[in-house]
């Protein structure tokens, strides 16, 4: 028969030889080998969450520093009177009421609900149907989808120093094209009842490139056998856009229009480098108002007080839409 290893007696780890104290059992050796490696496993825990934490801290101390501190201060700073300089004085609600008597910044939510009110559908729907078109097999189609797309890469800086020199009233490109055929030359920038609409085109030559580029994705993913069920079932185009394609893409729908609000809302850069809030306050938004208030006018505690009901604005919105998503879409809200 053949013959087995003998086996290999190892020695028992060490066991920590403190007294028990009186009464107490004698430890055996299993109970000392579990106690070994458990102080062990603890050790290693512990030295593991060190090294993380040297990793992490970094990073936290940066978004300490530049995320909630400055959220809790300026929530702090706009129940106060502070002008950046002198020191502030308590003064409670005082500037969330002189807010709600101030026809400037009545002025100024009027025009940004204008604003997100063109800018979002027509982005939406703009980009919907570029997609679409770019979603089919034709010749250079990823040189149309790179074009598209380009504008949104470009800052808004930059954007509002090209329109600027292209929808100049006497030098730009623009009343140039439009004298030779004809027309009488337009004010656009300076022209008060022209600006705004001027700035909501330019933010959807640039902003409609990301609604392309995320319904492209999303009509990737739309159930190829859905549509051709639909076919074979005699619908027609348009009914298989309306019952199958838009279906699906709801919630990148929905996704699009709380990106797209937020984006309206919040809208600053073309403004500063364009008009800077005029002609005769026409296009003076929310976040322009904010800063001249703060940085202009030297009343950072109702510049706060207004940039805290803007927050209190974004909340609210991202609250009904997923409010909304719950009740259209219950297993995908509970994700």
């Amino acid at each position: 028969m053949p013959h087995h290893p003998a086996p290999l007696t190892l020695a028992d780890p060490p066991t920590d030889r403190s007294d028990p104290g009186p009464g107490a059992p004698a430890p055996g050796p299993g109970t000392a080998h579990r106690g070994w490696r458990t102080g062990r496993l603890r050790d290693a825990h512990r030295r593991e969450a060190a090294t993380a934490w040297a990793f992490v801290s970094p990073a936290v101390l940066i978004i300490l520093g530049l995320s909630v501190l400055p959220v809790v201060w300026s929530l702090l700073l706009s129940f106060q009177a502070n002008d950046l300089v002198t020191p502030s004085r308590w003064v409670g609600l005082d500037n969330y009421r002189a807010l709600a008597a101030d026809p400037h910044f009545s002025q100024a939510i009027r025009n940004t609900l204008l604003f997100t009110v063109l800018f979002v559908p027509l982005s939406l729907v703009g980009g919907l149907a570029l997609a679409l078109a770019l979603n089919r097999r034709i010749r250079l189609v990823g040189l149309y989808r790179t074009l598209i797309f380009v504008p949104f890469v470009v800052s808004a800086t930059a954007q509002g120093v090209l329109f600027s020199f292209i929808l100049d009233p006497e030098f730009g490109a623009a009343n140039s094209v439009l004298s030779r055929l004809g027309l009488s030359p337009q004010g656009f920038l300076t022209d008060p009842g022209q600006a705004l609409a001027v700035l909501v085109g330019i933010t959807l030559w640039s902003g409609t490139g990301f609604c392309v580029v995320v319904y492209l994705a999303a009509l990737q993913d739309v159930p190829e056998s859905l549509i051709e069920a639909a076919r074979l079932d005699g619908a027609g185009r348009q009914h298989v856009l309306r019952h199958v394609t838009l279906p699906a893409l709801t919630p990148v729908t929905v996704f699009l229009v709380l990106w797209q609000t937020i984006q309206s809302l919040q809208v600053f850069d073309l403004v500063y480098v364009t008009t800077k809030g005029g002609p005769l306050g026409s296009t003076t938004v929310i976040v322009y108002f904010i800063w001249e208030q703060a940085f202009k006018s030297f009343t950072a505690g109702y510049g706060a007080a207004a940039a805290y009901v803007l927050a209190f604005a974004l909340c609210l919105i991202g609250v009904v839409t997923r409010v909304v998503r719950g009740r259209t879409h219950p297993q995908g809200a509970a994700r």
